[in-house]
């Protein structure tokens, strides 16, 4: 069985999902529909506004027409390594054999360093960039040179 494991992001101080945690969400969707994943793991826990990131994701979800029992919550998680070390006994309860991470293309290469040093054995798949803010888009490409370096760092020394 396929999962698709979809890494948080912020949300608005009104509740809804920032316009990267929509993208990513829907992207999962589509996913879905088509029948490449049989269920969907939101990740990530409270941020600094509430509801939690998964929260957000699987009202999100639940709207776009998913039935509650393909959505697995991992609300707990604060950063990456967490989402996917935190989302690992939710997909061996489901029986999943495989993840499919849903992040952005900037953030997908450290996700799937983090996967395959937990020993999940994960390939990526990131929304079209189509509607996202090229400054933020920049931003987060840049914030992934340190990120990974850090990822690194705390994967050896453990």
């Amino acid at each position: 069985m396929k999962v698709a494991l979809i890494l948080g992001a912020a949300v608005w101080p009104d509740g809804a999902p920032s316009p990267t945690l929509r993208r990513r969400t829907l992207h999962a969707v589509a996913l879905w529909r088509r029948g490449e994943v049989a269920a969907l793991i939101p990740c990530g826990g409270l941020g600094t506004h509430p509801p939690s990131e998964a929260e957000a994701m699987r009202r999100l979800l639940l709207s776009e027409g998913v039935p509650p029992g393909a959505i697995h919550l991992e609300d707990r998680s604060r950063n990456t390594h967490e989402n996917i070390r935190l989302a690992l006994p939710i997909l061996a309860g489901l029986g999943a054999t495989e993840a499919v991470i849903v992040t952005d293309a900037t953030h997908a290469p450290r996700a799937r360093l983090i996967a395959g040093r937990l020993g999940l054995r994960a390939t990526s798949a990131s929304p079209p960039l189509r509607g996202g803010h090229l400054p933020t888009t920049l931003r987060q490409g840049l914030r992934e040179i340190p990120a990974t370096a850090l990822a690194l760092w705390r994967l050896r020394s453990r």
